[in-house]
């Protein structure tokens, strides 16, 4: 077979197909603009339109005809804003192809509508195409689901999104507002009780409740136009945006506590509740909202902290207080690995002869930025965090290599070297093992290692704590109760714990301060207390000793030593070591 196949493919000896194109005319552009839905309109440099269709009329609500030759900017609001009508006049002259905003057009009839405009350069043309669409519906809607998302479905009040984009919007406004010195002020509150009505009345009685309470806030609220959130649960807020003073924040807080504290018919029930309130009332300008509801909270658990059913306004002093907390509470540990700690020594001095007995060691904290802390700044949270173990560990551990010390250098006056311990080392650290590695490491005898525990910590001591002191007497150590006589002082407890020596409160001592004003009923107290303790084959320490007639009149009565200022402050070891060395009472 012969034949030839052309460049584009075919039966050979063919012809291929011609295929024509038909060309869109002017004529069809005009039907397609006349015919179409969307708003439309030719609009020529000068702003004026050139045509406008149907659709266009229809939205606006008038003849097309009648908008030709009319500013396009009149009609689609193109020159509210600076910058929009800049840009649209920059489409116009050629300079940007495109434009498009939103805006809100009226009708004749006063009716608004939503629309998006856009203008678009025409190509190979002078003139610009202006497009409106109605997005009245697709706003409406998007309205809607904001509204839902924004507010709480049980009380239909502001959500927390919502308050605290109105928090925010409201800062930002009284921040230049009265020139710079608007005020902004927040009542955040819980109800008290309210767990205990959701969970034996169901929560559909505790919605119910919740509303009746939004309702009563919001009539609180009313007056002053205030913001009125339910920010979850059983907390809710009352935004003053423009507030007078702190005044003006007491007297709402006042008035929402006497308003709750009617009670709500819920259910066929007649339920009652109170309110726990923080107030917070402050400049505007620097506050952000962040630290507006910190403030808040921290001034809400203030007021249930100091009893619940009651108002508490924001204190300064008090929050810097509770920082401070936090910041040693959280770099307590830290500081024992960065061996920030030392220990001072206070002497233990026999009341009838002045010559020092023992010791007791007292931790200091030389803190970075606070400077140097005291036991009472720290041990109370080192026990709170469990912190107090390492650091008690560490303690223990210096005070007996300390001892050890004093020992070879003072083989003739061996002295007691006592530590505190505290109830939570005897709960969760195996003290008894602690003891006796670091007894076995310095080579401390154990007979100089005293460790002292509160009253309160060994009251009701059975199981592991009274085992623990058991083995710890067994193994030489002496067992202290420290501040005897604060605590319940059941005296039956002696009797049945290793206890060695009683060191007596400090309360007691303040009775002896001179021979003209003296307090019998203390020197009664502390001889009784003297003569128990030696019949029980104890000894007693007399804390707090400030003076000479002090000191003469307890060892009197049968204090056998005594430690207090009237003898030294607590000191640095070497300090120590001059004593011992002198072999007298400081």
């Amino acid at each position: 077979m012969s034949g030839t196949l052309d460049g584009q493919g075919g039966t050979p000896g063919t012809t291929p197909p011609v295929v024509t194109q038909r060309h869109v005319t002017s004529n069809d552009f005009r039907a397609a603009f006349r015919a179409a839905r969307l708003g439309m309109a030719v609009v020529g440099r000068d702003g004026l339109v050139r045509t406008a269709n149907d659709a266009l009329g229809a939205l606006l609500g008038t003849d097309p005809a009648r908008l030709q030759d009319s500013p396009a900017a009149e009609f689609t609001g193109l020159r509210e804003d600076s910058r929009t009508w800049s840009a649209y006049r920059d489409v116009l002259l050629g300079r940007r192809d495109r434009l498009h905003c939103t805006r809100r057009l009226r009708q004749p009839d006063g009716q608004g509508v939503w629309a998006e405009v856009t203008v678009t350069a025409l190509p190979d043309s002078r003139d610009a195409l202006l497009s409106v669409a109605d997005i009245s519906d697709r706003r409406d809607l998007r309205a809607r689901l904001r509204h839902l998302r924004m507010h709480d479905p049980v009380t239909r009040l502001p959500n927390r999104s919502l308050f605290f984009e109105r928090l925010a919007a409201a800062l930002a406004a009284a921040s230049v507002s009265r020139g710079g010195g608007g005020r902004i002020g927040l009542c955040y509150l819980d109800l008290d009780g309210f767990k205990a009505i959701n969970d034996t009345l169901g929560h559909r009685a505790g919605d119910r409740l919740l509303v009746a309470v939004a309702r009563r806030l919001t009539e609180c609220a009313a007056p002053g136009g205030h913001l009125v959130a339910r920010l979850g649960g059983d907390e809710f807020a009352l935004l003053v945006e423009e507030s007078a003073g702190t005044e003006q924040l007491v007297d709402l807080a006042a008035a929402v506590q006497a308003r709750l504290a009617r009670p709500f018919e819920v259910a066929g029930q007649r339920l009652a509740v109170s309110a726990s309130i923080g107030v917070v009332e402050r400049p505007a300008a620097g506050t952000h909202a962040t630290e507006l509801m910190q403030a808040a909270d921290t001034t809400l658990y203030w007021a249930k902290a100091d009893g619940k059913a009651r108002w508490t306004l924001f204190d300064p002093e008090r929050n810097a207080h509770r920082m401070t907390r936090q910041a040693l509470s959280s770099t307590l540990r830290p500081a024992v690995e960065r061996e920030e700690f030392s220990l001072q020594y206070q002497p233990l001095v026999g009341l009838d002869d002045g010559v020092v007995r023992g010791v007791e060691a007292l931790v200091r904290w030389h803190h970075p930025q606070l400077g140097t802390l005291a036991p009472n700044r720290f041990i109370g949270l080192a026990e709170e965090t469990g912190a107090i173990v390492p650091l008690g560990r560490w303690v223990l551990a210096t005070a007996c290599r300390q001892a050890r010390r004093w020992q070879l250098d003072h083989p003739a006056e061996p002295i007691l070297v006592s530590v505190n311990v505290a109830v939570r080392q005897v709960w969760d650290s195996d003290l008894v093992a602690d003891v006796a590695a670091i007894l076995a490491e310095t080579g401390l005898p154990a007979r100089l290692l005293q460790l002292e525990l509160t009253e309160s910590a060994v009251m009701g001591s059975a199981g592991r704590p009274l085992q623990q002191l058991q083995a710890l007497s067994d193994m030489g150590v002496a067992i202290a109760i420290d501040d005897f006589g604060t605590g319940y002082s059941n005296l039956a407890y002696l009797s049945r714990l290793p206890v060695s020596t009683l060191k007596l409160d400090g309360s007691f001592v303040r009775g002896f301060r001179t021979e003209e004003h003296p307090n019998p009923a203390d020197e009664t107290i502390v001889e009784a207390l003297v003569q128990l303790a030696h019949r029980l084959g104890l000894t007693v320490t007399a804390e707090c000793v400030e003076s000479a007639e002090q000191a003469e009149r307890l060892g009197r009565i049968g204090c056998d030593t005594g430690q207090g200022w009237f003898y030294s402050r607590p000191v640095p070891p070497e300090r120590i070591d001059a004593l011992l060395g002198a072999g007298v009472r400081p």
